[in-house]
């Protein structure tokens, strides 16, 4: 998977529990990595400008200033084409409880090193008071 974790990362309590039971447990080292790392808060708590999971964000490339809209979900849910992007890929650990602002990075399979600013969280679910996504 080749995802960095950088920085602050926080959870909602529901966003955590539902990724450790992946797998049944036996989680990729990355996702296992991610959950170890992050403050977890009641998901009516989380501020509205973290990354959760179903969140719709648009990031900027600090190289080309291409922007680009990604829904972070679970894997069954993944259509890269249609901008939803699995937990479980390099760009979704990157970004899953990131702020605004912040800057994700990211190894591709390739190796090449990748990075993109969140610049905006269009949409959070629990913001809009939907705590069951």
């Amino acid at each position: 998977m080749h995802a960095t974790i950088h920085g602050e990362r926080t959870l909602t309590d529901r966003d955590f529990s539902r990724l450790a039971k992946l797998f049944g447990g036996q989680l990729p080292p990355d996702l296992a990595d991610l959950l170890s790392a992050t403050e977890v808060v009641a998901s009516r708590d989380v501020p509205p400008k973290v990354i959760t999971m179903y969140s719709q964000v648009e990031l900027v490339d600090p190289h080309t200033l291409r922007r680009q809209k990604l829904t972070i979900c679970f894997p069954g849910d993944a259509k890269p084409a249609a901008g939803f992007i699995s937990i479980l890929s390099p760009v979704g650990l990157s970004l899953l409880g990131l702020k605004e602002g912040a800057v994700a990075r990211w190894l591709m399979p390739s190796g090449e090193e990748c990075s993109a600013e969140v610049a905006s969280v269009l949409f959070q679910p629990e913001a809009s008071g939907d705590y069951t996504m």
